[in-house]
């Protein structure tokens, strides 16, 4: 029996509105934040916790620069230590006292008023001994800091750190900083809200819940909303922070992706923004297809081998020098980098802070082996089997099979690989459980300081074994030099000295490699990482 005509248009029209319904295009992330002023971000990895004061990590800072915010600021563009909580700042002529002074009508995210007291109770809790933070090395430079923090002066007072009044913090120190503007722009330096950390344990207690959404108080641009573990952090803007008229970014998601493959498909599938990787591999596709997308950006960062020195085959210089001699590093730039970083002959990155290093180390293999002879293993016979090193990232891996292979085929010495996840990479160098390991240095500041005071004797991130007294005496020389150019001077003959003793081994020059998407903007180059994301909105 044929179908009547109504039951045939009913029909036609259930289809038809179904097939409407299938064919609606629905937005992507990348494309709904961008209606919302939502940034999407990749970040590497699960951040280890969100207390100021005991992030090493710079994929932890990241995220920390959003939510909080010190004294000064650094351009990113120029590296320049910029006004942020405090308004202005001046320095005594012998260089030891500087005076900040803070903006006025500051608060925290929960409205309170933050004041100078609140910076003072902050340095204080990162310098007690029984806090026990690795960053009050960056304190070492304040008066009294050192013996304070090791428990042999009790009265805090003592301390190169004074608020006299709620608008005024001054710093005295026991030798001249002449980056100290930029020094407390550091997470480090950064405020903590003293009342709500105390309702969590006190303000010595590490790892307490203060740092969770709903509990967390900051000062940044920018406030926590959500922290779901090994999937997403969530910020959103500020409203009482001093800049919050001038931030459009409403949130910023970051993704701990530890796989730069799976942040870039990501990219591709419109989840997100901003990689934090890319893989060396995809480059190539990346020229080739959508330049514009690519950001190769210069990184005031040094790629290096630790050397761990207490281990016997590695106590004599002679051979950590064979090691570092036998690095090709213009083949692994150009190979195994993909052209996408620079071979690094000196520690200091060139340029860092005007400073170029005249020390350098090449590739000189014959050397090498009459270096590894002269300490007992001719053709490398004898030396034992080492293990090296190395992130379980993309690239760290590749770099580590190159090492292995160029060192069997010019020394002759066996090399057995060991990837490891950043948090056991870190805490392995922390405990010097490893022998060779590739490491990395990413300037806090724009001074060559940043990079040849991790190795002096009491450096928190020394983590080779080594110790010098000539060089920890080079480093106090320049620390207390006036003058810019004779300072620079000891450091050259700082850097020669570590290269030539090779607790550390320079392989190459960072880069940030990434993915961005177009309607990001305000997103400029930045060599020290950091980012002011105040500054970023996005348009359609």
């Amino acid at each position: 029996m044929p179908l009547r005509i109504s039951s045939v248009l009913c029909i036609l029209s259930s289809f038809l509105c179904i097939l409407g319904t299938s064919c609606v295009r629905r937005d992507t992330p990348v494309e709904a934040g961008l209606r919302t002023q939502t940034l999407l971000v990749g970040n590497a990895a699960e951040p280890g916790d969100l207390d100021p004061q005991t992030a090493t990590v710079l994929n932890d800072q990241i995220i920390l620069i959003t939510l909080f915010e010190g004294l000064t600021a650094l351009d990113e563009q120029t590296t320049v230590p910029v006004p942020a909580a405090a308004e202005r700042w001046e320095v005594s002529p012998d260089g030891l006292t500087w005076t900040f002074h803070l903006r006025g009508g500051l608060k925290w995210s929960n409205g309170e008023p933050l004041t100078a007291d609140d910076f003072l109770q902050s340095w204080r809790r990162i310098l007690n001994p029984a806090f026990a933070a690795e960053g009050a090395w960056y304190f070492l430079s304040v008066k009294n800091t050192e013996d304070y923090n090791s428990g042999k002066l009790t009265d805090v007072t003592a301390v190169g750190l004074a608020a006299p009044d709620a608008r005024t913090v001054v710093v005295t120190l026991r030798q001249p900083t002449p980056y100290l503007p930029a020094l407390v722009s550091l997470p480090a330096w950064f405020p903590i809200n003293p009342r709500v950390v105390a309702r969590f344990g006190g303000l010595a207690a590490r790892g307490t819940a203060w740092t969770r959404p709903g509990n967390l108080v900051s000062n940044g641009p920018f406030l926590l909303k959500e922290w779901t573990p090994n999937a997403r952090i969530t910020v959103e803007k500020n409203p009482h922070h001093w800049e919050a008229a001038q931030t459009r970014l409403q949130q910023i998601i970051f993704y701990p992706i530890e796989n730069p493959s799976v942040e870039e498909r990501n990219f591709r599938a419109g989840q997100l923004h901003a990689t934090f990787n890319l893989p060396v591999s995809r480059l190539a596709f990346w020229r080739e297809s959508e330049p514009a997308r690519l950001r190769l950006d210069p990184q005031m960062q040094g790629n290096f081998l630790r050397f761990n020195v207490t281990q016997p085959a590695l106590a004599n210089a002679r051979v950590r020098r064979a090691f570092s001699l036998a690095i090709d590093r213009d083949t692994l730039a150009r190979t195994v980098l993909q052209g996408s970083r620079l071979p690094a002959h000196a520690l200091t990155p060139p340029g860092t802070g005007g400073y170029t290093a005249r020390a350098t180390v090449g590739t000189e293999f014959e050397t090498a082996r009459q270096l590894l002879a002269q300490a007992g293993f001719p053709g490398g016979k004898g030396f034992p089997a080492l293990e090296l090193q190395c992130r379980n990232d993309e690239l760290s891996p590749r770099l580590a099979e190159a090492l292995q292979a160029i060192w069997q085929r010019e020394l002759g010495v066996t090399i057995t690989l060991s990837p490891v996840e950043q948090k056991t990479w870190v805490q392995n160098q922390q405990t010097l459980n490893y022998a060779i390991t590739l490491a990395a240095w990413t300037a806090d500041y724009p001074d060559p300081a940043t990079f040849l005071g991790l190795f002096a004797s009491e450096s928190a991130y020394n983590w080779t074994g080594w110790k010098n007294p000539a060089y920890d005496r080079l480093l106090d020389t320049a620390a207390n030099t006036l003058d810019p150019h004779r300072r620079y001077e000891v450091f050259q003959q700082a850097e020669k000295l570590l290269l030539d003793d090779t607790p550390v081994a320079p392989v190459y020059i960072g880069a940030q490699t990434y993915l961005l998407h177009s309607a990001v903007k305000g997103w400029d180059p930045a060599p020290l990482v950091f980012r002011r994301f105040q500054k970023v909105h996005l348009e359609p």
